[in-house]
């Protein structure tokens, strides 16, 4: 039985989520108490429970303590099984997040799997799709694990109602672990708003307020098509393509910030990274850590990547990481940045 306390560290959700991953991985049992008790809302809300539900029938595993607002929580993981799964949070609650709960143990199955995720997929505090299919996929690939992303209909907050569909095949035989330590010469970068049901002077002003800061041409700023009936919403986001890694960087609108507010915040992040030589942004950096560690425990040998920041976040998913796996991280701090190196144990 692995023993987790989820206020430790960065005490969030993300606790939650590799720790069941990482249950269904290994088959080890997991107890985990205080869950996100620091938070204003402590306790399982509606999309942490989407992901207990959902790694309980990927695995069919057996559970205590899946109610809304519960701190406490036993999951007794069974045998992967490929298949045809739909998921809905039912809220604006974010479904990548639940697709990332997943997506690790279907890795390990004996079949392709597919599924079909509703909820939000544009939200504050987590990956949109397009960071999944731009940055996070491509890496995977690289890995030894196949996969293609679709999305249905963008989701926002606060009424939610996106859907992506996802196929992960098989890759216990095929994960590899690389080293990603440089992110190799810049081949495009682009700006996109995503401004559903708003007017369009509100992308204007995002776009024209970030491509005067980053001096870009016209040709690098567009207004994204949407589908009918989608949002209200609003993300801006900058996608920046290298020779060994793509970043996606989002800052989202909401009432009462001016849309060049938006902009500018984005901006400082974009500015972040690139005063850096490392490969991955803070929010890779984090989110590489599990499937890497599940290839360098397969393979046993090390890879090492490099990152512009080390959050709270990610320190934190190392520690939950090591609890299961025999892998160590140890960081190192370089110039503008850290390279951080996943070994056996």
């Amino acid at each position: 039985m692995i023993e987790i306390d989820g206020s430790v560290g960065e005490g969030g959700g993300q606790i939650l989520r590799s720790s069941l991953a990482l249950s269904m991985c290994t088959g080890q049992r997991l107890s985990l108490t205080r869950i996100r008790a620091g938070r204003a809302k402590p306790g399982l809300m509606r999309q942490h429970l989407t992901c207990v539900k959902a790694a309980a029938e990927v695995c069919g595993a057996e559970v205590e303590g899946a109610e809304m607002h519960s701190q406490t929580l036993r999951f007794a993981p069974g045998k992967v099984r490929a298949g045809d799964y739909s998921f809905n949070v039912g809220t604006a609650g974010s479904c990548t997040l639940v697709l990332q709960t997943v997506w690790p143990a279907l890795l390990l199955a004996d079949a392709p799997s597919r599924l079909t995720l509703g909820g939000g997929t544009h939200n504050p505090m987590a990956p949109p799709f397009h960071f999944l299919e731009r940055s996070y996929a491509p890496l995977m690939r690289r890995l030894g694990a196949n996969v293609e992303l679709a999305l249905r209909r963008m989701g926002f907050y606060p009424a939610g109602g996106g859907e992506i569909t996802a196929t992960v095949w098989p890759a216990a035989d095929s994960l590899q672990p690389f080293d990603l330590t440089e992110r190799g010469p810049r081949v495009d970068g682009y700006a996109e708003c995503f401004a559903p049901a708003l007017p369009r002077t509100v992308a204007q002003r995002e776009l024209g307020q970030l491509g005067a800061a980053l001096g870009w041409r016209d040709d690098q700023l567009r207004v994204a098509a949407v589908r009918q009936n989608e949002g209200p919403g609003n993300a801006l986001l900058v996608t920046l393509v290298h020779g060994n890694a793509s970043e996606v960087f989002t800052q989202f609108g909401e009432k009462g910030v001016s849309a060049e507010k938006v902009a500018r915040e984005l901006v400082r992040e974009v500015r972040n990274y690139q005063m850096s030589d490392a490969a991955l942004g803070p929010h890779l950096a984090d989110q590489w850590a599990l499937p890497l560690a599940l290839a360098v425990w397969k393979r046993q040998c090390a890879a090492a990547y490099t990152c512009s920041e080390l959050t709270a976040h990610a320190k934190t998913n190392f520690d939950v990481i090591q609890r299961f796996l025999p892998v160590r991280f140890s960081i190192q701090a370089m110039d503008r940045g850290w390279r951080v190196l996943a070994e056996p144990v």
